[in-house]
């Protein structure tokens, strides 16, 4: 059997979707090809699940046409930092160059030309070169990770959740990070599995207070120019920074009752399993 590879595999901070990923390929008896940027004691993590590891950078032509050899599908995820469209390049070359038959990429919930971020731009831009290099690219547009928002609400104070984002009422879409990766795993263990090519991935959609209670928190809006100061330093990325200060503005200025986000199918017609809501996730990984 072919191995799938999978980039992210070490995981970030944030998601960490291409280890959920591994490991549940892994769990399902599909070999695994996976790319991290640094051979750590996470890559020692991958090895002794069994994954085949490769060690180099993304953006790097040649390192993907090496991890790319003998493999059908591949998955392609990039952090919150510089060099997406550098990597969504220089990816799609290689596996086009491979006859990689199925790619699953994660995107962003709004991604598109005219979007309000420049990262969701990017996502947008890097769907169009995944496409045109015609390796059956499937786009999982994911809205906000449980796990980026409850990593905000442990730091600062032990009580409150800050964050730009208005009245405790504005509405917030959110996904577990191991259904991004179910879905994935579902489609790349199974590349004749039909699904369209472009798949939004909503798990929950609850209020920032609610959220804030559920995490443990209570909910106080913050000046947006004091939360970009703080994002910067806590994140050591402007690129990332920038687009999480755009992003919480996004659902300030649309606040309650819009309608625009909703739990979508998706997660469990292909995942298998309902949707991860935030209390779950709180539940099975308390805040402190």
């Amino acid at each position: 059997m072919e191995p799938v590879l999978v980039t992210g595999a070490a995981g970030g901070r944030d998601g960490s979707t291409g280890r959920h990923l591994t490991a549940q390929l892994l769990g399902r008896g599909i070999p695994v090809r996976a790319l991290v940027h640094t051979d750590d004691v996470r890559a020692t993590v991958l090895r002794a699940l069994g994954a085949e590891v490769v060690v180099g950078d993304i953006r790097d032509l040649a390192v993907l046409r090496a991890g790319m050899a003998g493999v059908r599908s591949a998955y392609f995820t990039y952090p919150v930092v510089d060099g997406l469209l550098d990597a969504a390049g220089a990816f799609a070359v290689a596996a086009r160059e491979a006859e990689v038959e199925r790619v699953v990429a994660v995107s962003q919930l709004a991604a598109g030309p005219q979007a309000l971020t420049p990262r969701m731009r990017q996502h947008w831009v890097a769907e169009q070169i995944l496409d045109w290099a015609d390796i059956g690219a499937i786009h999982l547009r994911a809205a906000v990770f449980h796990e980026n928002l409850a990593r905000i609400a442990n730091t600062g104070t032990a009580a409150t959740l800050a964050l730009p984002m208005g009245a405790a009422t504005t509405e917030l879409p959110l996904v577990a990070a191991s259904d991004v990766a179910r879905v994935a795993a579902a489609l790349l263990g199974d590349p004749e599995l039909e699904a369209d090519p472009v798949l939004l991935l909503t798990g929950d959609v609850v209020s920032i207070g609610t959220a804030a209670r559920t995490l443990g928190r209570t909910y106080r809006d913050l000046d947006p120019d004091a939360w970009q100061r703080w994002a910067l330093q806590f994140y050591g990325s402007a690129h990332a920074a920038e687009h999480l200060s755009k992003l919480w503005e996004i659902f300030r200025v649309l606040g309650e009752g819009t309608g625009l986000y909703q739990v979508t199918a998706a997660i469990e017609k292909i995942g298998g399993h309902p949707p991860i809501t935030l209390a779950d996730f709180a539940i099975h990984r308390p805040v402190h």
